[in-house]
């Protein structure tokens, strides 16, 4: 599956119009550079609209009863879509079982490991965030993690899914989906990059010209 990472709107109901991606992902960092000032809620709001799927809403806060107290109001603008992006550590981990237990999605972001994985996932995390290109930056392959993460899950037969997230090049959608990722999250302009095949665009240009060349009967 893919999911569009974004919190523009148009962008994403743009891309949604290909029947293509099944979620949204947001976070604080992208809603800072995308949607600046912009009310929350509001602009959550705007997405679902032009959205199916899934929409994941990151709680910023560091306090876990704020946590809570945040991801339950987020929780209530749609029960049934909205997922609540929790950071992995402590207490992410006992904010995503508590959440679970209410019946709130959970997506426990930031995960960079094979170990943190396995822990979110045992909490109760619905979704399982692996960013691609934060692992890569040091150096380090990222698809045993995701492998690993994967054949584990299989292997208990727990419901959580691995989204691959932070990804930067067009490799890095075919090696996490290779190495088992149930899901990549990219922006709208790595998904448009996808369409793109020199190839494809010289077949469709050659069609294109023979049939305005064609002679009239």
């Amino acid at each position: 599956m893919i999911f569009v990472d974004s919190t523009e709107p148009s962008e994403i109901e743009s891309v949604f119009g290909w029947g293509v991606p099944s979620g949204v992902t947001t976070n604080p960092l992208i809603f800072a550079r995308q949607a600046g000032s912009a009310d929350l809620e509001a602009r959550i709001r705007q997405i679902l609209a032009v959205s199916r799927g899934p929409v994941s809403v990151e709680v910023p806060a560091a306090d876990e009863d704020e946590m809570l107290a945040e991801a339950r109001r987020y929780a209530r603008w749609d029960p049934d879509r909205i997922c609540i992006k929790v950071p992995f550590g402590e207490p992410g981990l006992r904010v995503a079982n508590r959440l679970d237990g209410e019946g709130i999605a959970v997506n426990l972001t930031c995960v960079m490991s094979f170990p943190q994985g396995y822990l979110a996932a045992l909490a109760g995390a619905r979704f399982v965030s692996i960013f691609s290109g934060r692992v890569r930056d040091p150096g380090y392959d990222v698809r045993p993690t995701i492998a690993k993460l994967r054949g584990q899950i299989d292997r208990e037969g727990l419901a959580t899914k691995i989204i691959v997230g932070s990804i930067r090049h067009l490799m890095d959608v075919a090696e996490a989906l290779e190495a088992g990722a149930h899901v990549i999250t990219v922006s709208p302009a790595i998904l448009r990059q996808l369409l793109h095949h020199p190839k494809t665009d010289e077949v469709v240009a050659q069609f294109s010209q023979a049939w305005n060349d064609r002679g009239e009967p």
